[in-house]
């Protein structure tokens, strides 16, 4: 992968974008991951205004310790980033008490819960990013975006723009390397961070993100028929998962109203 030429061509597309935009530059969640600490980088290095938040919610300490390191470097590297925490704890338990149902009457309240964390952090980067003239910039791997819809509607994907969607995440480590992230970021496991109970993107999906990435690439030229062993395993959680978020992965639809029914 040419990856100086990857990492030019998203610099110069961002600065590009905001400057036609008539913003000051990005904002962006940062959760101590490769996703956020690669485009994080790659927003600093426009020149741009950069606001990174930390919104710790129920946040395990490693992921918050890996956050802070992250952004301690690039607000170093880059005189025009800038580093704020918003706990977001308090707004949540105060949603938590509101929603919360009985388990047993409603098993997806888990799940629901979940997406309420991500959802909370979407409007915090909008009312960050509104009164500092600064657009959202979203995180999403090609895999997660445009495969198995692996995000949450109106949470992560709540965004302005979306630099490394056309990028795997596998490619997304690469970026890591050769952008010189901390060791931590480069190491780090993927994971959403929306559960009590830590759970990897691994083990909530069933798959890595390699074998992700191969049916992927696949994609419309191979059938079930094809595979075997692992490679149909992983075949059969791909076209499940996918097939579930085609209403995240397709416009909204609109019911359209024939012309001459307006006269």
């Amino acid at each position: 992968m040419q990856t100086e030429k990857i990492i030019d061509k998203i610099v110069s597309w961002l600065k590009d974008y905001a400057t036609k935009a008539g913003v000051k530059g990005y904002v962006i969640g940062v959760s101590g991951g490769v996703d956020s600490g690669v485009v994080s980088t790659l927003c600093a290095m426009t020149g741009l205004d950069l606001l990174m938040l930390e919104m710790p919610i129920r946040q395990k300490e490693d992921q918050v310790n890996r956050a802070w390191e992250h952004m301690n470097d690039i607000t170093k590297r880059f005189p025009n980033a800038k580093a704020m925490s918003v706990n977001l704890t308090p707004a949540f338990e105060e949603l938590y008490k509101t929603f919360d149902v009985k388990d047993d009457e409603f098993p997806s309240e888990k799940l629901a819960f979940a997406n309420t964390r991500s959802r909370l952090r979407m409007l915090t980067l909008y009312y960050y990013g509104q009164i500092n003239s600064l657009l959202v910039c979203g995180t999403g791997n090609k895999v997660e975006d445009f495969g198995i819809g692996f995000y949450t509607k109106y949470g992560d994907g709540g965004v302005d723009v979306s630099p490394i969607a056309d990028l795997y995440k596998t490619e997304v480590y690469e970026l890591a390397r050769a952008l010189n992230l901390v060791e931590s970021i480069q190491n780090a496991i993927p994971t959403d961070g929306l559960w009590d109970v830590e759970r990897t993107d691994e083990q909530q999906i069933g798959a890595t993100y390699p074998e992700l990435e191969k049916i992927q690439k696949e994609w419309g030229t191979k059938t079930e028929e094809d595979y075997s062993g692992r490679d149909l395993e992983v075949f059969k959680i791909f076209k499940r998962m996918n097939r579930a978020a085609q209403h995240k992965i397709n416009p909204i639809p609109v019911c359209d109203i024939p012309e001459e029914w307006r006269n």
